[in-house]
């Protein structure tokens, strides 16, 4: 389950914020003073701030720019200040969003919804990025530039290894030849398409417990090839 901090000094707004939001399934945590906010927004953990501009001891420009310099969570301003320089200021220091008091409170957690998601597939995208790719018993490693299938090591030559990492890397999309070839060689290079073929054929008889039958990489006739 999700937890959101609210920095809030209104009690009446951040009970509203917590209510909707509970309502919906996050866990929240309310705290009305600056300091306190960013002690806990630094030392704890949390999926999503929404934090108030105007706060005793410590205003809400600051609070994001300490939060950005160590921590990379989605942060929503919430303000009654209408001027577009602290729209500005705020997304410049690093937040994500910005609410104008008063708001709606559905679209307050649609916007929430919105910046989890987003997070999400950022982090699963440089999770991917850095630690490699796996699929049904398919492990790329991406940084040694190793495959394994169920474990085993698949021995894959340089070209080998860049179509079958360039596919996995775009699943369900269908790649023709000559995009293939000009992805991975380039048209400057020596040789044609039909390597790409040849190729898919070699990569096949590596990874696939029937090669005749593929479970990775589809033939789509008359277009291409498809990892799946």
């Amino acid at each position: 389950m999700k937890k959101i901090l609210i920095i809030e000094d209104e009690k009446s707004i951040a009970e509203l914020e917590q209510d909707y939001l509970e309502i919906n399934g996050f866990l929240t945590e309310i705290v009305h003073t600056g300091d306190i906010g960013l002690q806990k927004a630094i030392t704890q953990d949390y999926d999503l701030i929404l934090l108030d501009v105007m706060l005793p001891n410590i205003d809400g420009f600051e609070i994001c720019k300490k939060i950005r310099s160590i921590k990379d969570i989605p942060i929503i301003m919430v303000t009654a200040k209408k001027e577009e320089i602290d729209k500005i200021r705020g997304l410049g220091l690093g937040a994500d969003d910005y609410l104008v008091k008063p708001f709606s409170p559905n679209e307050m957690v649609a916007r929430v919804k919105a910046h989890l998601s987003r997070y999400e597939r950022l982090s699963m995208k440089q999770t991917t990025e850095s630690q490699g790719i796996y699929i049904r018993g398919l492990f790329i490693d991406r940084s040694s530039r190793r495959v394994f299938v169920n474990n085993k090591e698949i021995t894959l030559t340089t070209k080998e290894f860049d179509v079958l990492t360039f596919l996995s890397l775009n699943p369900d999309q269908v790649f023709s030849k000559d995009h293939l070839f000009e992805r991975i060689w380039g048209y400057d290079s020596n040789g044609d398409v039909s390597t790409v073929t040849v190729h898919i054929r070699k990569i096949r008889e590596k990874i696939e417990h029937d090669p005749s039958n593929p479970e990775y990489i589809e033939t789509v006739w008359g277009s291409g090839y498809r990892f799946h």
